[in-house]
């Protein structure tokens, strides 16, 4: 059916291109340059106009009520505000103002067409969104996954193309961003869907029983009987999800090589080997290189298992899929509570939980959402629903937390600021310090190698490539070169690490450069 798409944008460029994949869906475009224009061609065709799509190219887009204004025209209309990377601050600021959805540019014109439809879906039938299934119950598929986000939808197309095959998969990603969902997504997608899905995690059974608990009890125990099959039975013909195999004791890990490599369980006390059949998808919340470094993960279990790894970003990383998922979960558990309509989750209530970090990732927003919906009193959730959440993110305001738990490092935000040492366990130095050079860290000394200087000799702020270089070099020998480790602090990816060296010039390998 078509739909009538009002695009608000002031690139010319940018409008055609999105005038043209809009189009290609089979719906009708309204074109306008800025938020006056939009303004007035939306109160032309308030009545055709379906979806609105905004650039929020300009911190004053939100400020001066354009959405607001939006709302006064036709409340229910649902509004797409894209953003500039680094600035999901404006998109926060625009679901707290009533906006639908926002999308962090660059994206494809695939995922703006998605968004759109969505967002068609929402005005039609006002519904909250499609449902998301309790990954502990019933099938689920890659339909699902909620993938707003361009990281999102990347591992659910590995997920896709992972089904097709037998090969193992390695599930990476911090605990509760959804690594069982997407596990059971693969086996429902793949040729053994009408077989056995069986999960286990490695965390919860303890060293001494996790040997019997996946290969059975004749695995450890002769007189045991085989009463209770180990978990490759029980998936024979299906898929094991074995979760947090870092935790795997070594001569467990010794006979799942055994099983990778040759497809069969090792006999014992004199038993033949037993082939088995088995799909195997293993997860883990941590870096198994690292692991392989510190001797607690065998490195030839490792490349055998890491054979098509697919990471699943925190939550945080992803803002763009918390509107979803709130709705979603609103949905879901309203249906649950067996509700004669379900909730409404308010624009405040979607700015509160999109602006949060959340460290527990889905599965803490999923909480948080059940426990809104259980004590909800009227029909619509807000920010007082979400009281936990509120709290938290004001406590997470405070004063920064002292050096010793950042890494005993500090930025001076001037010639005179105290110095934060290491030794002192994060106390202020009484002694100022003297500015260092442009470009340099500040001068030499214990102190003082933990320092970087915010501002220049003339009083300047300092350039950010200048501070970042510094900040780099400083976490490579902090963390002794150990990239996985770096990377992660400094919170980006491994391959945007090595481009940075290289822009900076810095030799990773050469410790005594580091300090440079």
């Amino acid at each position: 059916m078509t739909a009538h798409i009002l695009v608000i944008d002031d690139d010319a460029a940018q409008r055609r291109a999105l005038k043209a994949a809009i189009e290609g869906l089979g719906h009708v475009v309204h074109l306008a340059d800025s938020d006056q224009a939009g303004l007035e061609v939306f109160r032309r065709h308030r009545n055709e106009i379906t979806v609105v799509l905004a650039d929020l190219s300009t911190p004053e887009r939100v400020g001066n009520g354009f959405l607001q204004s939006l709302g006064d025209l036709h409340a229910s209309v649902p509004v797409i505000v894209q953003t500039s990377e680094g600035a999901t601050h404006r998109a926060v600021e625009a679901m707290r103002a009533g906006a639908f959805d926002f999308l962090v540019k660059p994206c494809s014109s695939e995922r703006i067409c998605a968004a759109i439809n969505s967002a068609i879906r929402f005005n039609r039938n006002g519904s909250q969104g499609k449902s998301v299934r309790r990954t502990r119950s019933g099938t689920v598929g890659f339909g699902d996954i909620v993938a707003a986000s361009s990281a999102m939808a990347r591992a659910v197309e590995l997920g896709r193309r992972a089904a097709q095959s037998v090969i193992p998969v390695m599930l990476e990603g911090e605990a509760g961003v959804g690594k069982e969902m997407m596990a059971r997504a693969i086996h429902a997608t793949s040729e053994r869907s009408a077989r056995a899905f069986v999960a286990v995690n490695c965390a919860a059974v303890p060293h001494a029983l996790i040997e019997g608990v996946l290969f059975g009890p004749d695995a450890v125990d002769p007189a045991g009987g085989g009463q209770v099959p180990g978990k490759f039975s029980e998936a024979e013909g299906g898929t094991l999800f074995i979760e947090e195999i870092s935790e795997l004791p070594a001569h467990v890990q010794t006979r799942l090589l055994s099983v990778v490599h040759n497809g069969e369980i090792d006999g014992l006390n004199g038993k033949r080997p037993r082939k088995v059949n088995v799909r195997l998808i293993f997860a883990t919340n941590k870096d198994l290189i690292e692991e392989v470094k510190a001797g607690r993960f065998r490195e030839d279990l490792y490349y055998r298992l890491n054979v098509f790894p697919i990471t699943i970003a925190a939550l945080r990383r992803r803002k763009e899929d918390i509107p979803h998922l709130a709705r979603a979960f609103v949905e879901r558990f309203s249906a649950e509570q067996r509700l004669a309509k379900p909730l409404a989750i308010d624009a405040a209530a979607l700015g509160l939980l999109t602006g949060y970090d959340w460290p527990g990732n889905t599965r803490q927003l999923e909480n948080a959402v059940f426990r809104a919906v259980v004590l909800a009193e009227g029909p619509v959730l807000g920010e007082s629903d979400f009281p936990q959440i509120a709290a938290q993110r004001v406590s997470d305001r405070p004063s920064p937390a002292p050096v010793a738990e950042r890494g005993g490092y500090e930025v001076a935000p001037a010639a005179t600021a105290p110095v934060l040492d290491v030794a002192s366990h994060g106390h202020a130095s009484e002694s100022p310090v003297e500015p260092a050079p442009t470009g340099r860290s500040a001068p030499s000394g214990d102190i003082a190698a933990n320092v970087i200087i915010s501002t220049d000799d003339a009083g300047n702020v300092r350039k950010l490539a200048e501070i970042e270089e510094e900040l780099i070099r400083f976490a490579l020998k902090f963390y002794r070169g150990q990239m996985s480790q770096v990377a992660r602090k400094l919170g980006i990816g491994r391959s945007t690490l090595y481009r940075k060296l290289k822009d900076y010039g810095i030799d990773p390998d050469d410790p005594q450069k580091h300090a440079a």
